[in-house]
């Protein structure tokens, strides 16, 4: 039997088994079948269609409080026989852990509804073109380059241990995102993320970054300073991943290097913020790559810190119960929140601008990097869509400014919340957020462009 014949959890299964037979006292195998294509286009013309399959196989291998792990790609009985051997070595080269308690006990792992859909598993190149051709008549409309990509991805994840986990779950992502570039410098930009790639509608998005292109033409320069903004969704994601990688690790905290404390107001009351793999709007996950069952986390609630998400072994440390947010072993990160929400408010998307009296609107961020980890100080700069705003409506287009702002101090400032959100990729994840108005944003430098 071939390996594509094999299922993932027969792979894990086997792999798991020859691991006990190197002399592991507990084993746990995560095997990630994935398949993915992409198309893109640039200078509104499709350049490219590329597609992948693979299939990896995770090993890791206790003896002990020794932990090796290995990793391979290949997974016929003799490659999952040289992956335990490998691991096995591994895991006798390193000193014990201390900290090393147990890998995870079974849980019941009820699977959620809405993650994975066969139309974008069986996604083809056709469908893909459509859908950047779609992008690029908008851009074509107005005179416009139309630049980036249609995607598609499936998986299967699988994960087995000697002590009685065994769970697999297919699961499916797709995205279509846009720049655009116009006469008289303007820029656009937009995007969307799907479980199921019927439901993205690839003209509405041509059309949003096409409007906001033609609306940057001739932006004109305003001073550095502090102003009152309205952040855009692809604005908002950047505050929720920085805010995710910084701040609502366990293991960030165990090592001070956390804003987190549990009970301390961290922003305005309007802001809450969760990690929810269950929700729908997202993109589902039912279990965790140590196969632990995903928990709705409340990072977040009216501004005030609740809870950080765990791992296996932060959990064990803490005395607590995995929240469901292990990651591959091996893994220096600790648990992440891979499926953020925050909180959509009260008020329609055009009324957060209405309610500026002399303010900017902020499409989204650029090329952001971190100042202070622990304050989630940010410095970076806005790209494809920032405008002045006058007595609730917007004036014109406004050059590229730079930034250095915390992250904590600017949504301390929250003073109205969309009721629109939408899910958009972070490099956490995908991430279901609204737009924000904020008393002040600072603003440290002009650009040229």
């Amino acid at each position: 039997m071939s390996s594509r014949d094999r299922s993932g959890l027969d792979i894990a299964d086997r792999a798991v088994a020859m691991a006990l037979d190197a002399g592991a006292s507990q084993a746990e195998a995560l095997v990630m079948r994935s398949r993915s294509a992409l198309t893109r286009f640039a200078n509104n013309e499709i350049h490219q269609n590329v597609s992948e399959e693979d299939t990896v196989v995770n090993l890791r291998f206790v003896d002990g409080q020794r932990v090796g792990v290995a990793s391979a790609n290949r997974s016929q009985d003799e490659d999952l026989r040289r992956l335990a051997q490998t691991a096995a070595t591994t895991a006798r080269l390193q000193p014990p852990r201390s900290d090393f308690a147990s890998l995870p006990q079974p849980r019941a792992t009820p699977l959620v509804a809405g993650a994975h859909a066969v139309t974008t598993a069986d996604a083809d190149p056709a469908s893909r073109a459509d859908a950047a051709a779609a992008v690029i008549a908008a851009a074509e409309a107005v005179g416009a380059q139309a630049f980036g990509y249609a995607q598609t991805s499936s998986e299967e994840i699988g994960v087995v241990n000697s002590l009685g986990i065994r769970v697999t779950e297919p699961r499916s992502r797709a995205q279509v995102l846009t720049v655009m570039m116009g006469p008289g410098g303007g820029t656009g930009y937009a995007e969307q993320v799907a479980v199921d790639v019927s439901a993205i509608d690839a003209s509405a998005i041509g059309r949003e970054a096409a409007e906001r292109t033609m609306a940057m033409r001739d932006p004109v320069e305003l001073p550095a300073g502090d102003y009152p903004v309205v952040l855009d969704c692809y604005a908002v994601v950047d505050l929720a991943d920085w805010l995710g990688f910084l701040g609502f690790s366990a293991l960030a905290v165990e090592e001070d290097r956390s804003f987190f404390e549990p009970g301390k107001t961290v922003a305005s009351a309007l802001v809450s913020v969760s990690d929810d793999a269950t929700d729908a709007a997202g993109t589902p996950a039912s279990f965790d790559y140590e196969g632990v069952p995903r928990q709705r986390v409340p990072l977040i609630e009216a501004g005030i810190c609740r809870e950080v998400v765990h791992d296996n072994q932060t959990a064990a440390r803490a005395g607590r119960q995995s929240s469901g947010h292990g990651l591959p072993a091996p893994n220096p990160w600790g648990p992440l929140p891979l499926h953020m929400s925050m909180a959509a408010g009260a008020t329609p998307r055009d009324e957060l601008i209405g309610g500026l009296d002399r303010g900017l609107l902020v499409t989204r961020f650029w090329y952001t990097n971190v100042v202070h980890p622990k304050q989630v100080v940010i410095t970076g700069m806005t790209r494809d869509g920032l405008f002045l705003v006058e007595g609730g409506r917007i004036r014109g287009p406004v050059r590229n400014l730079r930034f250095t702002q915390g992250y904590l101090e600017a949504l301390s400032g929250v003073e109205a919340v969309s009721v629109e959100r939408r899910a958009l990729e972070g490099f956490l994840g995908t991430t279901l957020v609204p737009a924000l108005r904020l008393a002040s944003f600072t603003f440290t430098g002009t650009t040229e462009h």
